[in-house]
């Protein structure tokens, strides 16, 4: 049979017609030009007395001479009695099971599950999740079929920082874990979660609570310092808005001058944990210490910006008030940021006598009602609203007081 007929240049300037039509090159390679203009390797031949036909991939993409190297290589598996379509087949399948079993790995899934979920978290949340199974998890069992990892493989993960005094991070590692493999088992590339099995295998973590006052007497006096603190005025108002919010210290630090209306004396904004919308009435005490600060900074995005963001486009760091706390003395163990969550809720249902659910709801926290249904954000506003006033009023008697 002849064999190489076709030129390049017969190749590129073989023109559409009004119907596919084929050029022979010889031994089974022709090309077909569709009336597209696309055209086509295709390499015909017979096996076991059965005409089959595969294709070598479009032109120029594939040229005359890769062509030709492809029929070359098709009829000596021909000569050895190979199909080259089931030699095809086989190959394509191998290469299915090999992307199959990468994207099977402990690693791919965590990745693609940290990818989905992260968006919706925390930002410090999600870094912390990214660091523990970078750092705990994937450099031993990354690369293993998550299929293939059993109990006691994640209990020698969680191991490692048991021996080294990490109990918090061991359990929160776990955690992470079973979401990874829950994720798994949810899309179709797993058929247990073994971490439930490992129930009481590690011991208890000692859980820390934010130190917080409880005591009038050093409430006072804390909040005595914070009007004296005579450093940079957005961290001095963060200082004394802290106490009377009662927010978590990363929503005050961003609070935005388009989520106030005082107006309305409100702040509504959404929930860094929970990613709910809230809304935070203002007592007299706070829109005075707002309305002082948009004096200062209510040109900018931020009211209490970075010293380094003179347009106020970035809030201030996370740091700045801990380290304003750390310059008036206050020690860790003594007081932080968060404290102030831990101070409210304790007094205003003790001391003020305020309904806990009503309490919980100010702080953020999930409530919900006798027929298990979150509140809303609205639910007990007005009651909220004198809450948070008879709390900032309350403040105010302590910090007046010396006794």
């Amino acid at each position: 049979m002849a064999k190489n007929l076709l030129t390049d240049n017969a190749v590129r300037q073989a023109k559409p017609a009004e119907k596919p039509y084929r050029k022979l090159d010889g031994e089974g390679l022709v090309l077909l030009i569709q009336p597209t203009g696309a055209k086509w390797w295709r390499f015909r031949y017979r096996f076991k007395g059965k005409a089959k036909m595969i294709s070598l991939g479009a032109y120029p993409r594939v040229s005359l001479i890769e062509a030709r190297n492809l029929r070359d290589d098709a009829v000596k598996k021909i000569n050895e009695g190979i199909d080259p379509s089931d030699h095809r087949a086989a190959e394509r399948q191998a290469v299915a099971i090999e992307k199959t079993v990468a994207t099977n790995t402990f690693e791919a899934i965590a990745m693609e599950w940290y990818g989905r979920h992260s968006p919706t978290w925390a930002t410090a949340h999600a870094k912390r999740v990214k660091e523990r199974l970078d750092n705990h998890v994937i450099p031993y069992i990354g690369e293993k079929p998550i299929t293939e990892i059993t109990a006691p493989v994640v209990l020698t993960v969680l191991r490692r920082l048991e021996d080294v005094g990490k109990l918090e991070t061991a359990h929160k590692t776990k955690q992470s874990m079973g979401q990874v493999f829950r994720y798994a088992i949810a899309t179709g590339r797993a058929e247990s979660d073994p971490t439930p099995s490992l129930k009481g295998a590690l011991p208890p973590a000692k859980t820390d609570h934010f130190p917080a006052l409880l005591y009038p007497d050093a409430i006072g006096a804390v909040l005595r310092q914070f009007d004296n603190y005579g450093g940079y005025p957005p961290v001095r108002a963060g200082l004394k808005l802290g106490p009377y919010l009662f927010c978590r210290p990363g929503e005050l630090r961003t609070m935005k001058w388009a989520d106030l209306d005082l107006d309305l004396a409100e702040w509504r904004f959404t929930l860094s944990k929970t990613h709910q919308p809230h809304i935070v009435p203002l007592s007299h005490q706070v829109k005075a210490i707002i309305e002082e600060m948009h004096l200062l900074t209510g040109k900018g995005e931020h009211v209490m910006p970075s010293q380094r963001s003179p347009r106020g486009d970035r809030p201030m760091s996370d740091a700045a008030i801990t380290s304003a706390y750390r310059a008036m003395g206050i020690e860790q163990s003594t007081l932080v940021a968060h404290g102030w969550r831990a101070t409210a809720r304790t007094l205003l249902v003790e001391q003020l006598k305020f309904p806990v659910d009503i309490v919980e709801q100010q702080l953020g926290h999930s409530v919900k009602d006798a027929l298990g249904r979150a509140y809303n954000r609205t639910q007990f506003l007005d009651e909220r609203r004198a809450m948070m006033q008879a709390w900032a009023d309350y403040l105010d008697t302590l910090k007046k007081s010396t006794s």
